[in-house]
């Protein structure tokens, strides 16, 4: 095996080895409270409505009564079962969550109907491993690290050639996009294998990648195939793409699909498509005939004997008619289909088995596991890589395999390889530009700049759009909680502030108006606290929009006002789980209008990155002491 994929496959290994064993000590071996406090389950649950969902099987709505300040894993696309916890034995049936929107997630259960063991004792939501990943991305690595196996783009992705450009491709402008989107259109367009969109926070990276799709689709016959290492990402994608004229095809279990998008999945093409109704027809009478076989029982004579076997074979006759049909209804929309959209693994549908793709597009590739890209990699001859490394990486949860470069994702070393491939996205729409600035500084080479509908948009316009609060000597000092952090103190500092800033608004010029509101921690403990204080504050209820999350969950999210509380307060100037800059980068990236950070400046300063924020804030004007805030 190549010396390259022999690596990844290796630390794959060690990520399912760990991924397993979190499983079966979370899951299997841990009691149903254990599990609920890892954030693997909800219990318990109540059943708020039922519905027969996608394929037949059963849909339920259900939410969680208590318990709600717990962040959990439970999401869009995951594989999960309903159980029971009655007290002499669990049961359990598996499903697919379909769309979780805050305490009230939706399950499509493999079934028809609730077993009778629901209505025994309390239910409960549970994650379930997922085998069928790995397997895909095993596979792709030992496919492409096969000896003298072939491939168009390994040596280029793998920093062995470099990429090459057509010359003969004119430049043309593409209709509303800046300079730097119609240069990455461009660059993409002239690309022979590769072409890298860097879309740094609000700069319009999806936007271009519908307009390079247009254009790409008016030069092949073939279909581009777009993928995205999450449904939520995919489905976006596909939809504007769809909005955009083009003709989409969804690939994935429909259950995975969000609502709105399933008119563009198979299953909704095989269902309206004009053979349709012969292929109704036909399961209604195979499963007439295997009615009548199923009627005669077991004593019974040659002649029944015989005449039960007809009926068996006409079935299944039948069946390999319905079957022939529907793959001939398949080829026919997969061959009109301008793109088609799946998930990295998705990609490895036994629909796309023999399908070869041009051109491939693969989006927040900054975000996605690189033994997950070449499951599609393998399809296509090109490969548009567009997201942005200096933004989260993908989560693993091996500590070893993260140590050997499993967070290394493909879209940043080919960065490093090929510059000349690579394009900056550099005007943003979202974030005032003093909130912009520092990032830009830090991780754009101070290329961005902000749109001027957005340069100095804030509240209202005597508010200052960022601050940085220093509570050092105020004696909020962090404590370890598990492997976690908590600091109350400044917990309680930052809600106080945020619930005095947002009552200070209805004296504003402007008022309140419609405004989306965050608040960010680091840490999953200090998350679950400010989530307890948000809620139980009496002025909550004038601002029930209030999202509290990691920053990890923030991510592709933003909001007009935000605030974030850093937790770390120490002698030893310790910053531990802040030390990853680029996690930063998504946190103080995300607020639109006004961006309030409190931390401890003293611990904080001990890291470079951090003594050049509050540096940067000190220069803006923006630095405030906790001690002008007394008393706490």
């Amino acid at each position: 095996m190549d010396p390259y994929f022999k690596s990844l496959a290796e630390l794959l290994r060690l990520e399912r080895q760990v991924d397993e064993e979190q499983y079966q000590k979370y899951i299997l071996a841990a009691g149903v409270p254990q599990q609920r406090e890892a954030g693997f389950a909800w219990y318990p649950i109540a059943i708020r409505s039922q519905d027969t969902g996608r394929g037949g099987y059963l849909s339920l709505e259900v939410e969680r009564p208590s318990h709600q300040h717990i962040v959990h894993s439970l999401q869009n696309g995951r594989n999960a079962e309903l159980f029971s916890n009655a007290e002499k034995e669990t049961e359990s049936v598996k499903g697919i969550i379909q769309h979780v929107h805050g305490d009230r997630l939706r399950i499509t259960l493999y079934t028809d109907e609730l077993p009778e063991w629901t209505r025994k004792g309390k239910l409960g939501i549970r994650a379930l491993f997922d085998d069928d990943s790995y397997d895909a991305m095993e596979w792709a690595l030992r496919k492409a690290g096969e000896p003298g196996f072939k491939h168009p783009l390994i040596n280029i992705l793998t920093g062995k050639e470099a990429p090459t450009f057509r010359s003969d491709i004119p430049k043309e402008p593409f209709p509303g996009l800046n300079a730097s989107q119609n240069e990455a259109v461009a660059r993409i367009e002239s690309a022979n294998e590769l072409a890298i969109v860097h879309g740094p926070p609000g700069t319009g990276k999806t936007t271009t990648l519908v307009a390079a799709i247009q254009r790409l689709v008016t030069r092949t016959s073939m279909p581009i195939l777009v993928v995205a290492p999450s449904n939520v990402a995919v489905d976006l994608l596909a939809e504007r793409l769809s909005q955009s004229g083009l003709r989409v095809i969804r690939i994935g279990n429909p259950i995975r699909v969000s609502d709105e998008l399933q008119s563009l999945t198979l299953d909704y093409r095989l269902s309206v498509h004009p053979n349709a109704k012969r292929i109704r027809e036909l399961r209604k009478q195979a499963s007439e005939f295997r009615n009548m076989a199923h009627r005669y029982k077991r004593n019974f004579g040659p002649a029944e004997r015989e005449q039960r076997k007809a009926l068996f074979a006409e079935a299944g006759r039948i069946s390999y008619e319905i079957a022939h049909l529907e793959d001939f209804i398949i080829e026919d929309e997969l061959h009109k289909a301008q793109v088609i959209a799946a998930t990295p693994v998705g990609a490895f549908n036994q629909v796309l088995k023999d399908l070869s793709f041009d051109t491939l597009v693969i989006d927040e590739a900054g975000q996605a596991l690189e033994p997950a890209c070449w499951i599609p990699i393998l399809k296509a001859r090109k490969v548009v890589l567009a997201g942005d490394h200096l933004q989260l990486p993908p989560t693993v949860k091996s500590e070893e395999a993260a140590r050997g470069g499993l967070t290394r994702t493909l879209m940043e070393k080919c960065v490093g390889y090929y510059p000349e491939a690579t394009v900056l996205l550099e005007e943003q729409y979202r974030m005032n530009e003093k909130i912009m600035g520092f990032s830009s500084l830090q991780f754009y080479e101070g290329r961005l700049k902000a749109h001027s509908s957005v340069k100095d948009h804030r509240v209202y316009t005597q508010d200052a759009p960022l601050q940085f609060i220093d509570t050092a000597g105020c004696g909020f000092e962090e404590q370890p909680s598990d492997t976690s952090y908590v600091n109350p103190e400044e917990a309680a500092f930052l809600v106080r502030l945020l619930f005095e800033y947002l009552d200070g608004l209805k004296e504003a010029p402007a008022g309140s108006g419609d405004l989306s509101v965050g608040v960010i921690s680091p840490y999953k403990y200090q998350v679950d606290l400010l989530k307890t204080l948000v809620i139980s504050h009496p002025h909550y209820a004038s601002w029930k929009n209030i999202m509290v999350h990691t920053i990890d969950g923030f991510q592709g999210q933003e909001k007009d006002i935000l605030f974030i509380g850093m937790v770390r307060s120490n002698t030893e100037g310790k910053t531990g789980f802040l030390h990853e800059i680029r996690r930063m980068n998504v946190a103080l990236t995300r607020a639109r209008k006004k961006l309030v950070v409190i931390g401890d400046g003293a611990t904080l300063s001990q890291q470079h990155f951090y003594d050049e924020f509050i540096s940067y804030v000190r220069e803006q004007g923006s630095y405030e002491s906790a001690w002008e805030f007394a008393p706490f």
